[in-house]
C-alpha cells in the first residue's frame, strides 16, 4: 500500500497503457479534502470563486420586484373617454355621467355606463343605465408607485388573481430549473451554472420590455428556470473550500442575497417603476455573463469522468493562487422555504411601510448569515437545523397572536442558518402564493399551516447525520454506510 501511494509501482510497470490504467486506480483512491488542506482549503483562489458564485444572488431580489412591489387594489376607475367625443368635460363632470355609484357613494372601480350615441343633452337629461365592465381599460389615481404589472397589465377586477397566478408561475419555473438542472451537472458542474445565468439574464432582461401579460407569464417563467438551475448549482462548486471553511460556501451565498434585498428596497423606493427596477436587476447580471466562463470546474467531477490532467492543472493553479506548494507527491497520489415565501410575497399586508419591510427582510438575514458561519462551526448542521426550524416555525405562530410586520420579518431571521433548499423546498415554494389566497377564509390559516410544516421539518432533522468538520462522501457507497 505504501508503495502503491509513492507511486513506486507506476514506475516499475513498462507498458504505457498498463501505467495509465493504474495511475487512474490510484488517483481515484485520493483524498480531495487532503488536496485542498495542502493547497489552502480558503485562500484567494476560493475567495474568488466564492464571490463570482454568490454575487449572481445579490441580483436575484430584483427578479420578484415585479410582482412584490404592487398595489393590488390601486384607486382608479372604467376609463370613459367616449363620452368626450360629444362634449368637453370635467373631471368630475364625466364620472357622474358615465361611471355608476357603490352603495357607500363612490364611484364604483369596475363597472360603467354602456357607452350611447347620444349627443350630450340627452345624457344629461335622461341619465344613463346600463351597466358594462370596463372595456377600454382603466383610469388609476393616486398611486404608491409610477407603473407596476398591475397598472400596466390591468390586473385588477376579473383579473386581480393574476398576481398570484404570476407568482405560482415564476415558481413553478425555479421548480422546474432544479430539475433540469441538478441531474444535468453530471455533464459538468462548471456548465450547469453557466447556462442558467445566461437563461437568467436573458429573461430577466425580456420581462422588463414585455408588452402583454402573457409575454410576461411566459418571460417570467424562464427567468424562474433560470433562476433555480443557478441556484442549486452554485453553491456545489463552493466543494472548492475546506472542511474548516466549509459553512462559508452557503452562508456567503445567502448574505449576498440579504444585502441584495436591502438595495432593492431602497431602489424601488427612488425610482417606483417595476420595468426599471428590472432592467437594474439584469444590468449586474450581464456582469455575471463576461466572467462566469471563467469559473473553475469542478475538480471532484474531472476526476470521476477521467480528466485527471485538467483536474492537476486546476490544483495547480488553486494553490498558485492561494501561494502554497503542491508537493509532487500529493499530485501523483490524487485523483422553510415554504414559511418564508408565504410571509415574504405577502408583505404589503403586514402593516408597515412595504420599502421598510422588505429592507427588513433582507437587514434580518445579515447579521443571521454572518452568525451562521460561527454557529454552524460550533453546534454543528444538525442541532442547528433542527433549532432554526423550530425556533422559525413558533416565530410564524406568534402572528397569530401579535399580527406585526417586525414579528413577521423576526421569523426570516433563524431560517438562514439552514441549506439553500432541495427540489422539494422548491415544491413548497411553488405552493406558498396558493397558501396565501386560503386568507379569504381566514388570514391565520396560511400562517397555521406553513408554521406547522416548518416545525415538522425541524422535528424530521433529528434523522439526519450530523456532518460538522465531516469530510463529504465521495461516492453513494459512502454516503449510503453513514
Amino acid at each position: 500500500k505504501e508503495n502503491v501511494q509513492r507511486g513506486g509501482i507506476i514506475c516499475l510497470i513498462k507498458s504505457p497503457v498498463l501505467r495509465k490504467y493504474f495511475l487512474t486506480i490510484i488517483l481515484a483512491m485520493a483524498d480531495f479534502g487532503e488536496i485542498l488542506r495542502n493547497i489552502g482549503e480558503f485562500g484567494l483562489f476560493q475567495q474568488l470563486t466564492l464571490t463570482a458564485l454568490a454575487f449572481p444572488n445579490f441580483c436575484q431580489g430584483f427578479l420578484m420586484s415585479g410582482f412584490l412591489f404592487i398595489q393590488s387594489d390601486p384607486e382608479r376607475h372604467c376609463n370613459t373617454d367616449w363620452i368626450l367625443r360629444a362634449a368637453n368635460l370635467t373631471i368630475e363632470e364625466q364620472l357622474n355621467l358615465t361611471v355608476p355609484r357603490e352603495e357607500d357613494g363612490s364611484f364604483s372601480r369596475c363597472r360603467m355606463f354602456v357607452p350611447v350615441d347620444w349627443d350630450i343633452q340627452d345624457i344629461r337629461e335622461n341619465g344613463l343605465n346600463e351597466t358594462t365592465g370596463c372595456r377600454d381599460g382603466w383610469v388609476y389615481g393616486s398611486m404608491l408607485y409610477e407603473s407596476t404589472i398591475v397598472t400596466d397589465f390591468d390586473l385588477v377586477c376579473g383579473q386581480s388573481n393574476m398576481v398570484g397566478v404570476i407568482q405560482t408561475v415564476f415558481l413553478a419555473g425555479i421548480l422546474l430549473g432544479s430539475l433540469i438542472f441538478g441531474p444535468f451537472a453530471e455533464f459538468g458542474r462548471k456548465r450547469a451554472t453557466q447556462i442558467p445565468a445566461v437563461i437568467l439574464f436573458v429573461f430577466t432582461l425580456t420581462t422588463a420590455l414585455c408588452p402583454s401579460i402573457y409575454l410576461y407569464l411566459a418571460s417570467i417563467f424562464f427567468m424562474g428556470v433560470g433562476a433555480g438551475g443557478y441556484r442549486v448549482n452554485c453553491i456545489i462548486l463552493t466543494e472548492w473550500i475546506g472542511v474548516s471553511k466549509r459553512s462559508w460556501g452557503a452562508c456567503v451565498t445567502q448574505l449576498f442575497g440579504s444585502v441584495g434585498q436591502c438595495v432593492l428596497a431602497g431602489t424601488i423606493y427612488g425610482i417606483r417603476k417595476w420595468r426599471v427596477a428590472q432592467l437594474i436587476g439584469a444590468a449586474p447580471l450581464a456582469v455575471v455573463i463576461v466572467y462566469i466562463r471563467f469559473i473553475p470546474e469542478s475538480a471532484r467531477w474531472l476526476f470521476n469522468k477521467g480528466r485527471t490532467e485538467e483536474a492537476k492543472q486546476l490544483i495547480a493553479k488553486a494553490a498558485a493562487i492561494n501561494k502554497q506548494p503542491v508537493p509532487h507527491s500529493l499530485l501523483e497520489k490524487f485523483s422553510l422555504n415554504l414559511c418564508i415565501y408565504c410571509l415574504y410575497l405577502d408583505m404589503g399586508s403586514l402593516g408597515f411601510s412595504i420599502f421598510l419591510t422588505q429592507f427588513l427582510f433582507g437587514a434580518f438575514e445579515i447579521p443571521a448569515n454572518l452568525l451562521s458561519m460561527w454557529l454552524l462551526e460550533i453546534f454543528g448542521r444538525k442541532a442547528l437545523f433542527i433549532f432554526t426550524l423550530a425556533i422559525g416555525g413558533l416565530s410564524s405562530l406568534l402572528i397569530v397572536a401579535v399580527p406585526q410586520a417586525l414579528l413577521a420579518v423576526s421569523v426570516k431571521s433563524p431560517q438562514t442558518a439552514t441549506a439553500l433548499g432541495s427540489i422539494a423546498a422548491r415544491a413548497g415554494v411553488l405552493l406558498a402564493p396558493l397558501l396565501n389566497m386560503l386568507a379569504v377564509y381566514h388570514w391565520v390559516i396560511p400562517i397555521v399551516i406553513s408554521s406547522s410544516l416548518t416545525i415538522i421539518g425541524g422535528v424530521l432533522g433529528f434523522l439526519l447525520p450530523e456532518t460538522k468538520k465531516t469530510e463529504l462522501p465521495e461516492t453513494a457507497e459512502e454516503a449510503e454506510k453513514n
